[in-house]
């Protein structure tokens, strides 16, 4: 039994310093140009849904989503975010391509993560991806009036709706499939 357990410690060692090795001298991809593997993007989605889950403390939005807080939060949105996540115009990033992992696409495919979840990303980043901790840049009160934004993309109320439409010329998503008349 104590030689069966030592072959397992050896073999797990083996694996780690050749995963370690092949790391370390350039064999494993680093380009950025391409997508990644279906099970690369489930470990680092899992790892990183994983360390917010652990680390982020579970906050209320201390800033309520007034129409008011909404439009601000749909500017910050607009000025610091639509290069990588895509414009109110609902067109897609033109940098969605370039980056590995590519950003997700906030207005076109609403963020479904709790408030907490959304503050703690925006204000700390994402290490590794192009996601910058905006704790510097921006307000805490900003944070959290683009995280209300940002839970809120597809339900937005009517006066905040149409100050999207005056703004781009471009209908708000209202989580109705295009061209669907609710009646």
């Amino acid at each position: 039994m104590r030689n069966f357990i030592l072959g397992i410690v050896i073999t797990i060692l083996v694996l780690l310093i050749g995963g370690l090795g092949l790391a370390l001298l350039g064999f494993l991809p680093t380009r950025a140009n391409v997508a990644p593997p279906k099970m690369e993007r489930h470990i680092a989605m899992s790892a990183l849904d994983n360390s917010v889950e652990r680390h982020a403390p579970r906050l209320n939005n201390p800033v309520p989503p007034t129409d008011e807080n909404l439009i601000a939060g749909l500017k910050i949105f607009a000025m610091n975010c639509a290069l990588c996540h895509g414009g109110i115009d609902r067109r897609p990033s033109a940098l969605e391509k370039s980056f590995y992992p590519p950003p997700p696409n906030f207005i076109l495919h609403p963020p479904d993560d709790p408030e907490w979840h959304l503050f703690y990303v925006i204000r700390t980043g994402v290490r590794y991806t192009g996601m910058p901790a905006w704790d510097k840049t921006l307000s805490e009160p900003d944070i959290w009036k683009l995280t209300a934004f940002l839970t809120r993309v597809d339900k937005l109320p009517p006066a905040v709706q149409d100050y999207w439409k005056k703004s781009t010329g471009v209908n708000a998503p209202t989580g109705e499939p295009e061209g669907h008349d609710h009646k």
